[in-house]
């Protein structure tokens, strides 16, 4: 692929992480931000300290959400186009259009479904401030190990496709992968910080609100820059209208 490919891949990359990034900010104000006022209004009610806000809540869930979603956006639309011209024609017969949204859903699993699940979101008022370090340290840990084992999953999947076929390579790799992530799960630390008194519903619909916001971002990215990919790489040719000449006139004569 060539350098102009690439650089245009980028950009339209960037433009339908812009583009999903609308759609997940959508997604964000109306399901999760509900519950992040609902678990400050939980935090203050049980605490007697209350610290001055250097940032108004009304603006940090309106324009301070805004710029984060939509920079998020941004980022990871360019560094999954990258991904994608890397990835084209190296993990099977796929067109442009499936291997954005192959290349979507891996990232959706592996850089958060997989972390998620051993170490899910929380709320304000969820966590002690004295561990945000270690438990970012062990987020980000989760996320390398996931994207790596995927990596290595989809090389030795790749490797035993001529000895035992597409279907069960791809079933070799899959389970080899879940198999190493339930081994991270087992050594890597659990952590638990959640209050005892925390309403549990309001737990769960942050969470479930959570990964909505991801499953919007990740498939509108995948079905936008799946797009606009198979629009510059493999355009669909429109069949020439063949002009009538006059002897295809109704009634012309016949030699």
């Amino acid at each position: 692929m060539n350098s102009i490919s690439v650089r245009a891949l980028l950009v339209r990359g960037m433009l339908a992480g812009l583009a999903a990034g609308v759609l997940a900010l959508v997604v964000a104000y109306l399901l999760g931000e509900p519950r992040i006022d609902s678990a400050i209004a939980f935090e203050d009610s049980h605490s007697h300290e209350h610290e001055m806000e250097v940032v108004s809540r009304s603006l940090q869930s309106t324009a301070g959400l805004a710029t984060g979603v939509l920079v998020f956006g941004v980022a990871v639309g360019g560094i999954a186009a990258l991904a994608f011209c890397v990835a084209l024609g190296r993990i099977g017969a796929f067109g442009p259009r499936a291997t954005a949204m192959l290349l979507a859903g891996g990232a959706l699993l592996t850089v958060y479904v997989v972390p998620f699940l051993k170490y899910p979101a929380n709320p304000p008022s969820v966590g002690d401030p004295g561990t945000i370090g270690k438990r970012s340290t062990l987020y980000v840990l989760m996320i390398v190990l996931s994207v790596l084992l995927a990596v290595a999953a989809v090389i030795f999947g790749k490797r035993l496709a001529p000895r035992l076929g597409n279907w069960n390579a791809t079933v070799a790799a899959v389970v080899g992968f879940g198999v190493l992530v339930g081994l991270a799960y087992a050594f890597l630390p659990t952590v638990n910080e959640v209050p005892k008194d925390f309403p549990a519903p309001l737990l769960w619909q942050f969470r479930v609100a959570s990964l909505a916001i991801q499953i919007t971002m990740w498939s509108a990215f995948g079905l936008i820059f799946g797009h606009l990919a198979q629009r510059l790489l493999a355009p669909e040719t429109v069949p020439a209208v063949r002009r009538s000449s006059p002897d295809d006139r109704v009634g012309a004569p016949v030699n």
